[in-house]
């Protein structure tokens, strides 16, 4: 799988789903995840078909946190497990049909040990704090992020607690596939809240 660059995903977003979802696929952006954690299923259901309708036939994949039988009955483009989820061998044997399997990794050696599940990329981080999860797991900062990504044998996706402030400094890190949350998701329009990233991204002088 190739570098993507900007992951946005969307959970509990101020401007709906549906409107978070279109403006992301008008941006460009080319991975957008649903993610929404202690919903009724049958309301993932719903908004992930929506948001699968308006991702269809456009450069943005469409990727379903944790349930991959949700990822499935929708037509998603993936589907986004964590340590403790369905493991990745396990998705690809029950679901054969998803074409992109996501991994969670929290520390160095678990962006290790991702190379041999083979998942399609890895989230490393938290890089750093961020309020988005009851049990938060610890921040792996800027210095163990390169590690991380060079360990994983795959696209890695910085994530936690990325926003416009700090965004330069996780590309600076050799970040080349970042995603966000709050940033967007918190943002009345948030079209111009994802263009702002984006032109953020542009100015960063990346790594050699």
């Amino acid at each position: 799988m190739e570098d993507f660059g900007f992951y946005l995903v969307v959970t509990d977003p101020v401007a709906g789903y549906a409107r978070c979802c279109r403006d992301a696929v008008r941006a460009g952006v080319k991975m957008v995840q649903l993610r929404m954690k202690d919903a009724p299923r049958a309301a993932v259901l719903e908004t992930a078909r929506a948001m699968r309708d308006i991702t269809a036939g456009t450069q943005t994949r469409f990727i379903v946190n944790d349930d991959p039988s949700i990822a499935a009955e929708c037509g998603a483009d993936g589907v986004h497990v964590g340590q403790g989820d369905m493991q990745v061998a396990e998705v690809r044997r029950m679901y054969p049909g998803i074409p992109i399997v996501g991994l969670s990794t929290h520390n160095l050696g678990q962006a290790q040990a991702a190379q041999a599940v083979r998942p399609d990329y890895v989230g490393a981080g938290p890089v750093f704090a961020t309020p988005t999860k009851k049990i938060p797991d610890p921040t792996v900062g800027l210095e163990l992020l390169p590690r991380m990504i060079a360990a994983a044998g795959c696209p890695a996706v910085a994530i936690g607690g990325i926003d416009a402030s700090n965004l330069p400094q996780v590309i600076a890190a050799g970040a080349r596939n970042w995603a966000v949350v709050r940033a967007v998701c918190k943002a009345a329009e948030p079209y111009e809240a994802i263009m702002r990233l984006l032109e953020i991204a542009g100015r960063v002088t990346r790594p050699a």
